[in-house]
Formats: C-alpha cells, structure tokens, sequence
C-alpha cells in the first residue's frame, strides 16, 4: 500500500490572507493529491505529473512560436534596431567594462565551472537528486538552444559594431538568456529550499533573476543580439527550467513512497507543495 500525503487543512486552504501565490500553490498541491489517489507507486506518481507538466508547458511552446514566426518573417525587426540604436547612443567605458564582466556569467565555461561547485556542494550535503536537476536542465537546455539556432539561423545585428570580440552563431534564440534563465533559475531555485528563513529564500530568488536580467541585458548592449533573441532566450529556458522543476517538486510530494528517497530530501526546507504534517490529535 502506498503512502499519500495528507490533505492540507481546510482553515489553511480558505484563509483570504494566503493571497494568489498561496492560491496556485494550493492549485498545484492539489493536482499533486489527485495524482496521489489515482497513481500507486512512485515513479509511476512522478511520470504522471511530468506528464501533465509537460502538457502544460506545450502552451509555452506555442507561444513562443508565434515569437519565432514572427521574428522569421521580419515584424520585430524595427523594434529591434530602435532599442539596439538607443543601446549604441547610451554606451560609456564603464558600462562597456561592467557589460563585459556580466555576460561572461552566461559564457560556457563559467557555467560549467558554476554547475560543478555547485554539484559538488550538492552531493556533500547528499542531495543527488536535486544534483541530477541541475546537469539535466544545463545539457538540456544546450541540446535544445543549439537545435533552434540551426533551425532559425538568424544573422547577428550589425547595428552598431561590437563591443565584444567573442560571438558563436546565429542569433536567435539567445544562448547566454537561454542558459542563465536554466542554470541561475535552476540553481536559485534549488539553493532557495535550503535557506533556513523566508527572507533568505526571497534574497536567492532576487539574486538569481537579477543575474538572469543583466545577462540578457548585457547581450543587448554589445549589440550581439536583438532583444526578440534575447525573449526566445528567456522563453524556451523558462520553459525547460519549469519542466525540471516539476519534476522536483513531484520527486518530493511523492518521496515517502521511497524510503531511500525520503531520507535524501529531509533536510531540505519546505517548498510551495510539500505536504504539511498533519495535526495533532485532539486530546
């Protein structure tokens, strides 16, 4: 016999304080609670969720390639020159220095070198599976960004000359937005469930999506990509990462299910679907 979760209380659930975070929150555990009843066995549980997870983000995916078919047919072109033409007039060496050293965190090397400190801290602390997220999303996300920059080959801007030496291939999607959203999203996101207090988990958050926003910024302002590379970036990495991320939340929903796994993920802190204990007994 399986081991469900329990339900979250009803005072908790109906508490107009919780506000509309808590409220897809509540959404997404009580997907989780269906599965639960209806799946037996955890992999099975996990599959099913994935499944549904991935439905989901197919709607992304639309989305984005209307981005694409746009972009393909030239209607973004004109946005496009417009910001890079301000980025050109607004420069300065200091900003050219600091632009320089922020979109290195999205170059491959860093992001290997920040994936492997990061896995080593992770397995230390025995946390394999949230160091299996991590390598899954990086080379999925390689494997997905090189196969639509073949697809798309859209040539790099030449709106104003360059500010840095150093550019692959086609533009579109962006590679350094596609990467820091999967790698510093992922990574912010795994760190944030260790932090010990609400405040802390807030700060990594903050941390992450303001690296992720100066990276695609700082490849607007070398003049290596338009901003509409820069939001295929951001929206097939955000889709890959929050397809990763489901998977982890229904690894954890469902640990108790594997002993061996429940003992892995103890010590994490309490996300937006673990199972809250059940209360106490009335005496």
């Amino acid at each position: 016999m399986s081991t469900r979760p329990p339900t979250l209380p009803l005072e908790r659930r109906n508490d107009p304080r919780r506000g509309p975070i808590h409220g897809l929150r509540d959404l997404l555990f009580g997907l989780l609670r269906w599965i639960g009843r209806h799946v037996e066995g955890f992999y099975a549980a996990v599959g099913a969720f994935l499944f549904i997870g991935l439905s989901c983000v197919l709607i992304g995916a639309v989305l984005f390639a209307e981005l694409a078919r746009a972009v393909v047919a030239g209607h973004t072109l004109r946005l496009d020159e417009a910001v890079l033409r301000w980025m050109s007039a607004n420069g300065s060496p200091a900003v050219d220095s600091f632009m320089l050293e922020v979109t290195a965190l999205g170059a491959r090397l860093v992001v290997w070198m920040v994936v492997m400190v990061a896995t080593a801290f992770l397995l230390l602390n025995r946390h394999r599976w949230s160091a299996a997220l991590l390598w899954v999303s990086m080379l999925g996300a390689g494997l997905i960004n090189m196969t639509m920059k073949e697809f798309f080959d859209r040539p790099r801007p030449d709106v104003f000359p360059w500010r840095t030496p150093h550019v692959g291939n086609a533009s579109f999607p962006s590679g350094h937005a596609m990467t820091s959203i999967v790698i510093y999203g992922t990574l912010g996101y795994l760190l944030g469930r260790l932090m010990p207090t609400r405040a802390t988990r807030i700060a990594t958050y903050a941390i992450a999506i303001l690296v992720i926003l100066l990276v695609g910024a700082s490849r607007l302002y070398l003049g290596v990509h338009y901003p509409s590379d820069v939001l295929g970036g951001f929206a097939t990495g955000g889709a890959w990462a929050f397809t990763c991320g489901l998977g982890m939340e229904a690894v954890r929903y469902f640990r108790q299910r594997r002993p061996e796994i429940a003992a892995e993920e103890k010590g994490l802190g309490a996300g937006p679907v673990d199972a809250p204990a059940p209360a106490p007994a009335a005496e």
